[in-house]
């Protein structure tokens, strides 16, 4: 019988992979992912505001290295 485990440590540590679901539960902290700054709930009552607030939401996506600039 043999056993292939979907989550391993390589690299001599620098690296971890998760093949498996990873399941985060309540109440646990994960240091080190990236975080956009807030962006306040729309007040807009134009589409053209409606753009700026959602662009503004992008910018602040992009900064946080969670989309890609592209």
């Amino acid at each position: 019988m043999s056993y292939t485990t979907k989550n391993y440590t390589t690299d001599g540590g620098d690296k971890t992979v998760i093949s498996g679901t990873l399941d985060i539960k309540e109440g646990a902290v994960l240091l080190g992912l990236p975080q956009a700054a807030n962006q306040t709930d729309s007040t807009a009552t134009t589409v053209a505001g409606l753009v700026t607030d959602f662009n503004a939401l992008l910018a602040k996506l992009k900064a946080a290295g969670l989309m890609n600039n592209e």
